[in-house]
């Protein structure tokens, strides 16, 4: 399993991190396989998996169980447990529910933005944080790119670098400039791990479902398809009932 500091030793080298989403045992089993250098048990599985629109709609209890999955299915890859919405809402707070990821097997945490002392708090508490900027899913009024103004640009800036300073081993970039995904990531000492942040941060990460194709609506722009397993999915089922019907 990569730590912390062998992650950001790829950077050193010019290496870049895989980094992809899954969320039970068996996806994660062949995310292991595969040699991915990252699973990221994130909260989009309140869209992927549950079926509700934003992933403000789930918390911590959901996210155990989910956590937990993948922990067992790729015991031997670094996994990334998602902190969900109000879960970090103060530092004691998030390190509770930090603790639990760990204690579950989890060898990082994921939080969106910079709330306050929060980032600071967990790792006092040697807990590994990866922060996220840009496009924030649990507080964003919309989905379209972050970052395209000077002010927003520099902003966002400003946090990667906060977060950076405060001792996150990684940051996950989403959906901003290509420039500006190559900027922070010359100018922070941590691996960036674009999703829509261009093709030259340190490594990139996808949502599972976009990647496989596990559904038949059409992927962003940023989000490759690299197999069809919807259409497999339902040909399989179709030949099962057929041979339930003794065709």
């Amino acid at each position: 399993m990569l730590s912390p500091v062998d992650i950001m030793a790829k950077k050193a080298r010019g290496e870049k991190v895989s980094m992809i989403t899954s969320y039970d045992y068996a996806f994660a089993q062949m995310a292991e396989a595969a040699g991915v250098d990252q699973i990221l048990v994130g909260d989009s599985l309140a869209n992927t998996m549950l079926g509700y629109k934003k992933t403000s709609e789930i918390g911590m209890a959901e996210m155990l169980i989910f956590v937990a999955a993948v922990c067992r299915g790729a015991p031997n890859t670094h996994v990334v447990a998602d902190m969900p919405y109000l879960s970090d809402k103060d530092p004691q707070t998030a390190y509770d529910n930090a603790r639990r990821f760990l204690d579950l097997g989890a060898a990082s945490v994921k939080l969106e933005g910079t709330p306050e002392g929060v980032i600071e708090f967990l790792r006092a508490h040697d807990v590994p944080v990866c922060a996220h900027h840009g496009l924030l899913p649990q507080t964003a009024a919309n989905f379209k790119q972050k970052g395209q103004t000077d002010e927003e640009a520099a902003a966002i800036m400003a946090a990667a670098k906060f977060t950076d300073e405060l001792g996150c081993f990684e940051m996950v970039l989403e959906h901003i400039p290509e420039a500006l995904g190559t900027a922070i990531t010359q100018q922070v000492k941590g691996v960036t791990i674009g999703i829509g942040g261009g093709k030259f941060t340190d490594g990139q990460v996808l949502v599972m479902h976009d990647a496989l194709g596990m559904h038949s609506r059409k992927n962003p722009p940023f989000a490759p398809k690299f197999v069809d397993m919807y259409t497999l999915g339902v040909e399989g089922f179709k030949k099962y009932i057929d041979s339930v019907n003794g065709k």
